[in-house]
This record gives structure tokens, C-alpha cells and sequence, in this order.
């Protein structure tokens, strides 16, 4: 496993699907995700191997059409939230081939027309071949959050680390959008995050990384070169593993 100033040979990158727009805005804004590709390049020339799990909650939360009697069932609303992710999986894999990046989108739910099954082994080998590897749909099932999908991606991929790319410098007591005076922290355990309550990422998640050690790495990445020196192991953000 790399350490403070070793690059990581393969790594996780959870971006939510508000990366993929401007702050308090819905939709695509292909100025961000071309702003995100650069910096997956850049952390990509490295040589670091690199699969990313992505959100879709700029085009849909599966709550928005849950209200009242008229709702849509929670089951059904996941699944479109799951289709959100390909949508996004979509522009992003775009972006990143325009700036000559060898790319593969790999879908949970199985759509042959537009993109790959995800399968581990199959992941793996295009990893092993420098491409760049967009994991979209979740997990395929409803009930479970993207951040859970990219702690399970990267316990099955072998990833040293899961890198999650947020909007602020890593994990505070509070959100610091909100609470200028929060603290932030720069290392947590998992038991901490837990018994703080902190909102990292989901319960289930950090439950999967807590289990099999996997750290994550909590950092911005609005700031440019930051995915990067995520990739090269600088310090930077709030890393969470097993370390009390």
C-alpha cells in the first residue's frame, strides 16, 4: 500500500453527480466535466490505474418522486437515479477521449447498445491496459448508494484506495458551507467517523471499508491538481483508515 509521497498504482475515484454541474445548479455543465477530465488525465499520466464510480443526483434524487400517494415506488426511483449515472458516465467518458484518454464505460445494469456489462474481471484487465475504467449504474440494485458501489469497487478491483473527490477540503465536524468556525480534520478512523456521525459517506460504505481496511482519502477536488496529487500520495484532505 502507498504512503505519504508514494504514487499509488491503482486507486477508486467516487465523484458525485453535483461534480457534474455548477454549485446549486441541476444538470450537465460540460465545462466541469471538462475541468474533471483534465485532472483525471493528469492524474492518469502518472501511470496510476484508475476506475471511477459516479453519482447522478444533478439529473435526479430518487426522493424527489417519492412524496405522497402519487409517489413512484422507492425500488422504481432508484433505478432511474441508476440511469442518471449512465447519462453522466456518457458526457464524462466523452470528455475524456477528446483529450486522447483510452476509456471504457462499464454499466451495472446490462445496456449493450451504449456501454459494457461491469465485470470484475473484465474491469480488472482493461485496468491492467491503462484504460481508464467509468463504473456507472450503482450496483445494479436499488437500496444501495453510489458511495456503497465505489467502497465495494474497490475492494473488488484491489484498489489501495478510495479517493473521494468532494467540494470542500476533506471532512469537517460540520459542513463548513454552513459553519465557517467547523473543524476540519486531517485523519480520522473509522470508528471516529462512525461515533461522530460524520457525513462522509454512507454507513454501509465505511462499514466496507472499516471491514477490510480499504482507507479513503476525502479531498477537493475544485482545486486544480488535486486529483493528481491525490494519485501521487501528497498529503492533501482527510484520510480515513484503521489508525486511531
Amino acid at each position: 500500500m502507498s504512503h505519504e509521497g508514494q504514487p499509488y498504482q491503482r486507486v477508486v475515484l467516487k465523484l458525485s453527480g453535483e461534480s457534474f454541474s455548477p454549485p446549486g445548479e441541476r444538470g450537465i455543465s460540460m465545462r466541469e466535466v471538462m475541468q474533471i477530465a483534465e485532472q483525471v488525465r493528469s492524474a492518469k499520466a502518472t501511470d496510476c490505474q484508475m476506475a471511477m464510480v459516479i453519482g447522478g443526483g444533478n439529473i435526479l434524487r430518487g426522493a424527489q418522486f417519492m412524496a405522497g400517494n402519487e409517489g413512484i415506488h422507492e425500488a422504481t426511483s432508484h433505478q432511474m437515479g441508476m440511469l442518471a449515472t449512465v447519462i453522466n458516465g456518457l458526457a464524462l467518458q466523452n470528455a475524456l477521449e477528446n483529450l486522447g484518454c483510452d476509456t471504457r464505460l462499464m454499466s451495472s445494469i446490462p445496456m449493450d447498445a451504449i456501454c459494457e456489462p461491469y465485470l470484475r474481471r473484465r474491469a480488472t484487465r482493461h485496468l491492467e491496459k491503462g484504460r481508464i475504467v467509468i463504473i456507472a449504474a450503482g450496483t445494479g440494485r436499488p437500496y444501495v448508494t453510489t458511495d456503497t458501489a465505489a467502497a465495494l469497487a474497490a475492494l473488488e478491483l484491489d484498489a489501495e484506495i478510495l479517493l473521494k473527490a468532494t467540494r470542500v477540503d476533506g471532512v469537517y465536524s460540520e459542513d463548513p458551507e454552513k459553519n465557517p468556525h467547523a473543524t476540519w480534520f486531517p485523519h480520522l478512523s473509522y470508528n471516529a467517523v462512525r461515533e461522530r456521525n460524520l457525513r462522509v459517506m454512507d454507513a454501509t460504505a465505511i462499514a466496507h471499508c472499516m471491514e477490510h481496511l480499504k482507507p479513503i482519502l476525502v479531498f477537493n477536488y475544485l482545486k486544480a491538481g488535486n486529483i493528481e496529487r491525490a494519485v501521487r500520495g501528497e498529503k492533501l484532505g482527510t484520510l480515513i483508515d484503521g489508525q486511531d
